[in-house]
């Protein structure tokens, strides 16, 4: 009797097939199946949209949340070819500041060093840990700079002196346009140990040390950064729904944002139609990115009020509670999926957002149809995350909290949970700690390499690749069990040491 021969459609499902089962599944609740590797992976391109108009070199956004996103990760990420969206737990002045300050470099990194008026009498403690100054004729960074402060100087003194006493002369100038390379350059040139970078119109910018340059070079070579039509970073910023966002969102557009993102976590609601609304016909110009959605039906809402980009995700984040204590929200991978499959057609990319703890989550969530994926622990606790370091049972860690922990309602988040109009509280998130995890500069590029094989592995030589044969309906889904799910991890050991690279 002749054996027939397997039925290659038989080997996994195809993606509508996978998740038209009213199953809600998570990212470790799938596996794709392996396709034909006919490249390598230093051929796979990783360039996408974070929204309808504003290209990005590698799929990563940071998460606007007060523990991930302020000017030293926009501009660390923006070098990267990522983004990061400057959250909106602050001040709208202030927030505009961050924003500024991010797009006023070419470099990747902000050093936070402080700025000394020549009458003032600084201690060590007014350093903050810097080990320089800058010294202007107002003590800020519009005046004319006079010299550079050094620590060690203000150490070495019994009694705070005028710093005017012991700073010393300004060094020549380095322009703030400078990329890396020619900030390093100018410091090996002028055989300077540092140098002050000054915008155009004269503003202080910030101080480059010959220590900066060393680390930087420390870590994977920068690639393509971010940069708008100006020249300037790729930098997003995040309001909400509330009529004094209106003023917010108006300093933020001329800070120079490149993309809004109305920051809610449920976004089919009348508050954000109606900012959305509102936005796109006082800024038409800027890409507008609306959520937080899980559903087809939302995301329709917000893609007919005129979004650039959808933010896809609820109560899938690490510290976030939303689906445990409202009773609402979707697996990511199926939320991701299903979102994704709309939006394509209407020509708006998609941000997964949540989920993300290992560079396989990145390659699901792009292979499932998203175009970006939005990180907050994934980069909290790294040098450019906002907060000082401490020890907590001898390991080195930095806070990092949901914006629906009370904790951050505190600070303004509660309107992004429609609850800052109600008279009792009630948390959808949790404060935590998150281990240092070094430089983005450093661990966000070897993720990109792993995501590089991952898309190797499928077939995928680029995220638009990977979309074409999700919707060919090529690449091949399974579910895992709780036993496949252990396999798949590491097991079976006594001990072990994991170093992702």
């Amino acid at each position: 009797m002749a054996s027939s021969s397997p039925d290659l459609a038989d080997d996994g499902f195809a993606a509508p097939r996978l998740f038209s089962q009213g199953v809600s599944y998570t990212y470790d609740d799938v596996i794709f199946l392996p396709g034909y590797i006919g490249f390598p992976a230093d051929a796979v391109d990783l360039s996408t949209r974070l929204s309808r108009r504003v290209p990005l070199s590698i799929p990563c956004v940071a998460s606007p949340m007060d523990t991930v996103s302020e000017a030293a990760m926009a501009a660390a990420m923006a070098s990267l070819g990522a983004a990061a969206v400057v959250h909106c737990n602050t001040e709208p002045h202030s927030q505009a500041a961050i924003v500024r300050a991010a797009k006023s470099r070419r470099l990747p990194f902000v050093s936070s060093v402080p700025f000394f008026s020549p009458s003032s009498s600084p201690t060590l403690n007014d350093f903050a840990g810097s080990e320089y100054a800058l010294v202007t004729e107002r003590g800020d960074s519009l005046s004319r700079l006079v010299g550079i402060a050094v620590a060690a100087d203000a150490a070495s003194r019994e009694v705070p002196i005028s710093v005017s006493e012991y700073m010393r002369p300004t060094p020549r100038s380095a322009s703030s346009a400078f990329d890396f390379e020619e900030a390093a350059t100018f410091l090996a040139d002028e055989g300077l140990d540092y140098a002050p970078l000054v915008s155009d119109d004269g503003e202080v910018v910030d101080l480059i040390t010959a220590k900066d340059v060393e680390r930087i070079r420390s870590y994977p070579k920068l690639g393509k950064p971010s940069l708008g039509a100006n020249g300037k970073f790729v930098v997003a910023a995040s309001i909400g729904t509330r009529e004094d966002d209106k003023g917010r969102l108006e300093q933020l557009v001329k800070a120079g944002a490149n993309a809004i993102v109305i920051d809610s976590s449920q976004g089919n609601s009348i508050y954000q139609l109606d900012m959305i609304k509102f936005a796109k016909k006082m800024y038409p110009e800027v890409d507008l990115i609306g959520g937080n959605v899980v559903t087809i039906a939302q995301a329709q809402n917000l893609i007919q009020a005129g979004v650039d980009g959808l933010r896809v995700g609820m109560g899938s984040g690490s510290i976030c509670t939303t689906q445990e204590v409202c009773a609402v929200g979707r697996g990511q991978a199926t939320a991701v999926y299903k979102v994704s499959s709309y939006a394509k057609d209407h020509n708006v990319p998609v941000i997964a957002d949540g989920g993300i703890s290992n560079s396989g989550h990145i390659v699901k969530a792009l292979s499932l149809g998203a175009s970006t994926v939005m990180m907050g622990s994934f980069l909290a606790g790294s040098h450019e995350a906002p907060g000082t370091y401490e020890y907590k049972d001898g390991r080195r860690v930095k806070k990092y909290r949901g914006m629906g922990s009370l904790e951050a309602m505190t600070k303004g988040s509660d309107a992004r949970y429609l609850g800052d109009t109600l008279k009792l509280k009630v948390a959808q998130g949790v404060v935590g700690a998150v281990a240092d995890k070094g430089s983005v500069l450093r661990f966000i590029p070897y993720t990109m390499q792993a995501v590089k094989q991952g898309l190797q592995d499928l077939g995928a030589d680029s995220v638009q690749s990977a979309h074409d044969l999700l919707r060919s309906e090529t690449l091949r889904l399974e579910v895992r069990t709780g036993a496949a799910q252990a396999e798949g991890g590491i097991h079976g050991l006594v001990s072990y040491v994991k170093k992702a690279f």
